[in-house]
């Protein structure tokens, strides 16, 4: 106490000894602290004997009460902080909490349906790499380097994966891995270019797969709400959300050209990376596949198509029980839409009809050259089954409308004539 005294008053000069103990009597303690009884003359006899003079130059300040009353307050005010300072250390509680009140996030119902759909349906969404093989220049060592990735998801318990042909294309090795970071090699079981559509398998635990929800795309509407999952730019497991933008748009397959139809516009991002992921209602069903973006910078701007997933089920079947997709074809090869309307005419001119194709054992004639070079042109198909055709997507959304075996009638400008050619489909070639 002594000591806290002097440091708080240390600006209190400092008296003599004999001046010390002529001013100690003069005190009235009584007054100071009522209802107390008068100190010990003994204990004030060796206060003035051997306590510090500069420690006790307090009793200099004044006999009035308050100015003592300032100095216990004061004392017990350094008192309370020790003991604050002490309670801090010696009590088990975590420092952070006991400065740190938290309270508990709160949502609105449409972020916690959002949050709940990404948490259900992320485990059944991959990553693809697309593995290719490549030969180093100084060593001449054969490598294995990824080439691209994409999204896929799992489609069943069996092991099998759908994505885009495109993310596979050219592969050599490719891997999947899942939601749980294992990665297995994948095997491809077939692919249709003209759609987009592939389908591979892996050799998972079967508690590890989780097959995704499948929907329906026939009903959808303009205006609801889609959710995009996938692994843009190798991010895994990325939400982005939007709305449906439009319905019954038409693309066309970046393997062969051939258009896909119905397809669904959303304006929900999807950047390279995405495609092959699913896209969901609000529900967390399946209604479509991330297929591409229009956009000049190659990032997304705003127009994302999907293949809807009522043409998905029905190649993913047909992959998954022949391995192939068995696609009606004529027979033919056509020339560029832009060179017949040099011509003036409307219709799909025909370049070449092998003999042992459909269309050319049908009699269908090729465009060729005479004995002096001279082009003479080949048939030009304006209808099927009555149905105009104008160009080369309406010759292909013709076809997807008829099966292997069907008999059309075509009918085509020969020279100045219009001619009637019944044609009977056959398959498609198996493709390597």
């Amino acid at each position: 106490m002594t000591s806290m005294a002097s440091t708080f008053f240390s600006t209190t000069p400092t008296l003599s000894r004999r001046a010390i103990a002529n001013s100690i009597p003069k005190i009235s303690l009584t007054k100071s602290l009522s209802n107390s009884k008068r100190p010990n003359p003994a204990v004030v006899s060796a206060v003035r004997n051997n306590c510090n003079y500069k420690s006790f130059n307090f009793f200099e300040l004044s006999d009035d009460s308050s100015n003592l009353k300032k100095l216990l307050d004061s004392f017990f005010v350094v008192c309370a902080s020790v003991a604050l300072s002490v309670s801090l250390f010696v009590a088990d509680v975590d420092s952070a909490s006991a400065f740190v009140v938290t309270t508990p996030r709160k949502l609105q119902s449409d972020e916690l349906a959002t949050v709940r759909l990404f948490q259900e349906n992320t485990p059944s969404v991959v990553y693809i790499t697309n593995l290719a093989v490549r030969q180093d220049a100084f060593t001449l060592d054969v490598l294995e380097v990824p080439q691209g990735s994409g999204s896929g998801f799992v489609w069943d318990v069996q092991g099998h994966i759908v994505t885009n042909y495109h993310v596979i294309r050219g592969a050599s090795d490719l891997r999947v891995t899942l939601g749980d970071q294992s990665t297995y090699d994948a095997k491809v079981v077939g692919f249709d270019q003209d759609k987009d559509v592939a389908v591979l398998r892996i050799d998972a635990p079967k508690d590890k797969l989780r097959p995704i929800p499948i929907g329906v795309s026939a009903d959808l509407l303009v205006g609801q709400k889609v959710y995009a999952i996938g692994n843009p730019f190798g991010l895994d497991h990325t939400l982005t959300t939007g709305v449906i933008s439009g319905l019954r748009r038409e693309i066309s397959s970046a393997a062969t050209g051939r258009p896909i139809q119905d397809v669904i516009q959303t304006d929900a991002a999807i950047n390279p990376g995405n495609s092959g992921g699913p896209l969901l209602d609000s529900a967390g069903n399946l209604i479509g596949i991330n297929t591409a973006i229009y956009s000049p910078s190659g990032a997304s701007s705003g127009v994302g198509f999907s293949i809807p997933v009522d043409t998905v089920g029905g190649i993913v079947d047909q992959l998954v029980r022949f391995g192939k997709v068995t696609r009606p074809i004529l027979g033919i090869k056509f020339a560029p839409d832009q060179s017949v309307e040099q011509l003036g005419v409307s219709g799909v001119l025909v370049l070449d009809a092998p003999p042992n194709g459909p269309a050319g054992k049908a009699g269908l004639q090729s465009t060729k050259r005479d004995a002096y070079g001279r082009l003479i042109l080949g048939d030009i198909i304006t209808s099927i089954n009555g149905k105009k055709v104008s160009n080369g997507s309406d010759l292909y959304r013709i076809l997807d409308q008829c099966k292997v075996g069907d008999k059309i009638m075509v009918e085509v400008l020969r020279g100045d004539q219009l001619e009637k050619i019944p044609i009977i489909l056959e398959p498609k070639p198996d493709e390597s």
